[in-house]
């Protein structure tokens, strides 16, 4: 097997098998193409079991010396681990691990959400720009599906137009082809129906719900020029993009009285650990308010 068929599996592997999102399918495919360039003479799955630790390290250090930081470093091993145990897998020898490398250390930052007030301005704002009234339409719905429904941006995109006319619910397939079922507000509803009434395109049920102005699928890219141009006008930091809106969906709901399990539920977390981290936002959050309005903080 030459290197570009085991490029090709391992990207199989990814998006069909392991069902990852297509950035991860990207990122981890390019990881093990700059690791087969990298290696001399012949190349099969047997060859990649026996990799040592210093093979990859020397690799690693190449990447290093491109400039790349801790987190680029960290993506990096783990998307070569993963490649690594695909090859042991494939040459027959599953019980053979992957050297062990340690990761630079990452500092997780807090997700920086925005108040109420300012979610629902940011989602009113980003009409003011819009070169058509079905942009504004379509800009307007996205935002709140990020906000009243916690969607993910690439989740609210990848909506089919079969969904239509939305309910007081919809089926969200998320990460790792991981479906639930989230509640969605009237208003919410309304900005979508709007959305659908005025779009100049035609909207088969097989095909993307939110449109480019050429009729394409929407790209991520759009809505997050049209929040950047909505949030300056506003006064926002930089830190209000699309995906805060998400973040602020799960700390108000947090912060008005949800529970951890039905967070995670909603956001499509596969583990309660990844939805624990709005405790800290919220505690932040009350921490700033107590230093700010207590007379003896």
């Amino acid at each position: 097997m030459n290197r570009q068929d085991m490029l090709i599996a391992w990207h199989d592997h990814l998006a069909l098998a392991r069902r990852r999102s297509p950035h991860t399918v990207r990122a981890y495919s390019t990881a093990a193409r700059r690791l087969l360039e990298a290696l001399d003479g012949e190349q099969d799955w047997t060859t990649l079991t026996r990799l040592d630790a210093g093979a990859l390290r020397t690799q690693l250090a190449s990447r290093r010396a491109e400039g790349i930081g801790n987190v680029s470093a960290a993506r990096e091993i783990s998307a070569i681990k993963a490649f690594l145990a695909f090859a042991a897998a494939q040459a027959g020898t599953p019980h053979v691990q992957p050297p062990k490398l340690r990761g630079p250390r990452i500092k997780k930052g807090l997700p920086r959400p925005i108040t109420p007030d300012e979610a629902v301005n940011l989602a009113e704002s980003v009409t003011q720009d819009a070169s058509a009234d079905w942009i504004a339409a379509r800009d307007r719905a996205v935002l709140l599906l990020l906000y009243g429904a916690g969607l993910r941006i690439a989740e609210a995109l990848a909506l089919p137009a079969s969904v239509l006319p939305l309910g007081e619910s919809a089926v969200i397939t998320g990460k790792g082809g991981r479906q639930r079922v989230v509640p969605l507000l009237p208003v919410v509803q309304s900005a979508v129906a709007d959305y659908a009434a005025r779009v100049p395109f035609p909207l088969a049920k097989n095909e993307p719900l939110f449109r480019g102005a050429k009729g394409g699928p929407l790209s991520q890219g759009m809505i997050q020029r049209a929040v950047a141009q909505a949030r300056s006008a506003l006064g926002l930091p930089t830190t209000a993009t699309p995906h805060a809106l998400r973040h602020s969906f799960a700390t108000h709901l947090l912060g008005a009285g949800a529970d951890l399990r039905s967070l995670q539920e909603l956001l499509g977390h596969a583990s309660l650990s990844s939805t624990q981290i709005y405790t800290k936002v919220d505690a932040a959050t009350l921490l700033d308010v107590y230093r700010s309005a207590h007379p003896r903080a």
